[in-house]
Parts: C-alpha cells; sequence; structure tokens
C-alpha cells in the first residue's frame, strides 16, 4: 500500500526543450504541472507560442507537448509503482 500522498519530480523535457514538473498521486492519477495548458494544442497565447516556435528553429524539429498522456509522465509513474511493489515484496527485519 502506497503510504505517501503526492510526489513529484522536475526533469528536461524534450518535447517543449524545458523543464517540466511530474506530480503522481496517491491513486496513480499524473500530472504535468501546468505544461499542457502552456504548451498544448490550443495555445492561446501568443508569446508562448512565439517562444516555442524560436526553440522549435533553434533546435532543428518541431517542439509540441504530447499531453496528459505524455511517455515521460507514465515512464516516471511505472518507476513508482515498481519501487512501490518492490518495497510490499522486501521482508521487514
Amino acid at each position: 500500500m502506497v503510504d505517501w500522498q503526492v510526489t513529484a519530480t522536475t526533469i528536461y523535457c524534450d518535447a517543449v526543450d524545458d523543464d517540466v514538473t511530474i506530480i503522481v498521486y496517491k491513486d496513480w492519477s499524473t500530472r504535468c504541472v501546468g505544461y499542457y495548458k502552456k504548451y498544448g494544442d490550443n495555445v492561446i497565447n501568443k508569446e508562448t507560442a512565439k517562444a516555442l516556435k524560436q526553440r522549435s528553429k533553434k533546435s532543428g524539429r518541431a517542439l509540441r507537448c504530447e499531453g496528459p498522456e505524455c511517455r515521460r509522465v507514465i515512464v516516471y509513474r511505472d518507476k513508482l509503482r515498481a519501487e512501490e511493489a518492490a518495497a510490499e515484496t522486501k521482508p521487514v527485519a
């Protein structure tokens, strides 16, 4: 059983060429804090769109947030699940 409420980590996200914070809740639901709203398909902020376009040009590839089902979020959540499973099977001394 998970004995924490929420955990978070900050990683470099190559999809948007920026640091992002990934949050995993006790029920294993996840989110990438603020970045889907900032970099997602429906970007309405002209400054953000311009900055992302400039970073895309600099990197030589299209940058785009992958949204709520991003593989980076899934990998982090699955890593935590594996750590929890290993801790549950470890005998208490």
